[in-house]
C-alpha cells in the first residue's frame, strides 16, 4: 500500500473503526487541519467531544506510534498539559482493516501568540518542564533529527521532483547546495534529548495557560529545536523573545547557550525539509488541494530567494542571551 493511501478512508470506515472501541457518533465528523494523517473532531453518545486520528500508512512503526504514546502520557502524568492518547480497551493504538488510529479528548483554545512576551514566559517554563522529564529517558524507535533525513534526502526528492519547473532548476540547485553544505557544517548536534520536535504555534493552544498537540514528529535532537520556532520578527525582536524564553525555561532545566548557533542551520533544515514534503506527498489529493501553488513558478522563485536569504542569515553571527 502506497504511504499516502487514504483512499480506503471513508465516514463508514470511520463509523466502523471508532465502533470497535465502543465509541458511538451523535454528531458528524469535522475535519481537522491535518494533511499528513487525518483527523476528525465529533460528539460521541456520551456528549463528550473526542478527535481520532488516522495514522498515514507505512510512515510509523507501530512500536514509533507506541513510543510517541509513552512519552505523551509520561508528560501527562508529570502534570503537563499535554493532549495524550486515550486508552480504550487497555490500548492507546488500534488497528481497522488498512488503518491504524488513536483517539484523544478534544480540547479546546485558540492559537499561541508568539509575540507575546507573557505567553512566551508561560511557553518557556513549561518547554523546561518537559525537558527536564524527557532527558530522563531516550527514545529506541523514534528517529533523530539530522542531516541525512533533513537534507540529503529531501535535496534527492527536488532534484526527482517534476514539480520544480525545469527552467527554475539551474537557479533553485545553485543555491540549495550552499545551503545545504552550509547547515551540515553547522549542525553539530549535542546534548541530545527526546523532543516534543514539531513545537510551532499551531501545535500550542492557549486558554488559562498552554495545552501541547501533536507529538506525531517527536525524535531525539537538541532543546533547541523546541524553541526557535517561537521566534519572530527582527534580530532584536527574537533577542528579547529568546531572553524571556530561556529565563524562563531555565527556572526548570539548564540550557546550553552553545545551541544557539543551532538556530540558523535548524531553520534551514526545517525549509528544504518542507518542500521536500510537499514534493513527496503531491500523489495523495489533499495535497494539490490544499497548496496548488506549489508547482507554480512564483512558488519557487520565491524559495530561490528564502535560500540565498537563510544562507546570509547563517553566515551572521548567531543570537546571543542578554539583551
Amino acid at each position: 500500500m502506497k504511504d499516502f493511501s487514504f483512499s480506503g478512508l471513508d465516514p463508514d470506515t470511520i463509523l466502523d473503526a471508532l465502533e470497535t472501541q465502543g465509541i458511538f457518533l451523535q454528531s458528524g465528523l469535522l475535519a481537522l487541519n491535518s494533511y499528513e494523517n487525518r483527523v476528525y473532531q465529533f460528539q460521541a453518545d456520551d456528549n463528550k467531544r473526542y478527535v481520532v486520528k488516522f495514522y498515514r500508512p507505512a510512515r510509523w512503526t507501530d512500536a514509533q506510534i507506541l513510543e510517541e504514546h509513552s512519552f505523551a502520557q509520561e508528560l501527562a502524568d508529570s502534570e503537563i498539559p499535554i493532549v495524550a492518547p486515550l486508552a480504550l480497551n487497555e490500548k492507546t493504538l488500534h488497528h481497522h482493516g488498512d488503518y491504524r488510529f488513536t483517539v484523544f479528548s478534544s480540547v479546546g483554545g485558540r492559537q499561541f501568540e508568539n509575540d507575546n512576551l507573557d505567553q512566551l514566559e508561560w511557553m518557556g517554563r513549561f518547554i523546561g518542564r518537559i525537558h527536564r522529564v524527557s532527558q530522563a529517558k531516550t527514545f529506541k524507535q523514534r528517529p533523530d533529527i539530522d542531516t541525512q533525513s533533513y537534507l540529503d534526502e529531501p535535496r534527492q526528492i527536488l532534484e526527482n521532483s517534476t514539480l520544480l519547473p525545469s527552467h527554475l532548476k539551474t537557479a533553485f540547485f545553485a543555491i540549495l547546495n550552499p545551503v545545504i553544505t552550509a547547515a551540515s557544517s553547522a549542525y553539530k548536534a549535542t546534548d541530545v534529548i527526546r523532543l516534543h520536535g514539531d513545537c510551532h504555534p499551531g501545535n500550542i493552544l492557549w486558554r488559562d495557560g498552554p495545552t501541547f498537540v501533536d507529538l506525531d514528529d517527536c525524535r531525539m535532537g537538541p532543546a533547541i529545536q523546541d524553541l526557535w520556532m517561537m521566534l519572530s520578527g527582527d534580530r532584536q525582536q527574537q533577542l528579547l523573545q529568546l531572553d524571556t524564553l530561556i529565563e524562563a525555561y531555565e527556572e526548570f532545566q539548564p540550557f546550553n547557550t552553545n545551541q544557539l548557533a543551532l538556530i540558523e542551520p535548524l531553520r534551514a533544515m526545517r525549509m528544504v525539509h518542507y518542500m521536500a514534503w510537499l514534493s513527496r506527498r503531491w500523489e495523495d489529493p489533499a495535497f494539490p488541494r490544499a497548496f496548488p501553488w506549489f508547482a507554480d513558478d512564483k512558488y519557487w522563485e520565491g524559495q530561490i530567494l528564502a535560500l540565498k536569504e537563510q544562507l546570509s542569515a547563517m553566515q551572521e553571527a548567531p543570537l546571543k542571551l542578554g539583551y
